[in-house]
């Protein structure tokens, strides 16, 4: 999760690998005290389906979201894991195979140049961009990059920082401004669907194509 398509991406926070001290236990997060519950979101709350394809905009090393969408979708759906970091790619080639995950497919494309991902336009029934924008310079072209790649009908999952006190936080002057995204979506014909607390740290957006 949450590389960005910037030259320092790999500088930048990655919320999954952050812990929080006396944080309750939970088996369905990868390593027990993530910040974000990603099959709690994938499953339960953009409801993601077996045999969808999904990308993963911006899936970074850690790549929980792009594994776990994988495990939803089935051997009938497929992930795209999307990064502009190809040592990147190819860590998560090598964390599909070993989960005997074979329906992802690494993208190289940098986001914030439209018609640079070398997806099929209008094939996506689900995009996510995760911990991606408040990192971004361009987050009107990463927004109209993912809508190209979606099917009419198709959603765009937005979860970003809305909490940037605490010392793992990134800067206040990096938090994103959910009046901002929701000002560039009207602009881009989305549909607002839905906002939802990603977590303690983190707001949640889900648009319509």
């Amino acid at each position: 999760m949450d590389q960005v398509t910037t030259p320092n991406a790999q500088q930048a926070p990655i919320a999954d690998d952050i812990k929080i001290p006396n944080a309750p236990q939970s088996p369905e997060v990868g390593g027990g005290n993530e910040l974000l519950d990603v099959n709690f979101i994938l499953r339960e709350t953009v409801a993601i389906q077996p045999g969808q394809i999904v990308a993963d905009l911006g899936a970074g090393g850690a790549a929980y979201f792009t594994m776990q969408a994988a495990k939803i979708v089935g051997d009938q759906g497929e992930v795209y894991a999307v990064d502009v970091v190809k040592n990147t790619l190819s860590s998560i080639e090598g964390k599909a195979r070993m989960a005997g995950l074979y329906n992802i497919k690494t993208i190289w494309s940098n986001l914030e140049i439209l018609g640079a991902t070398k997806i099929p336009a209008e094939t996506l029934d689900h995009a996510l961009l995760i911990n991606i924008l408040f990192q971004a310079q361009k987050k009107a072209d990463i927004l109209a990059e993912a809508i190209r790649l979606l099917k009419p009908g198709g959603r765009l999952t937005i979860v970003d920082w809305s909490d940037t006190k605490p010392s793992f936080a990134p800067s206040a002057e990096m938090q994103v401004d959910q009046n901002e995204l929701l000002s560039i979506a009207e602009k881009l014909n989305l549909q607002l669907e839905q906002q939802f607390k990603a977590g303690n740290y983190h707001f949640g957006l889900i648009f319509i194509k």
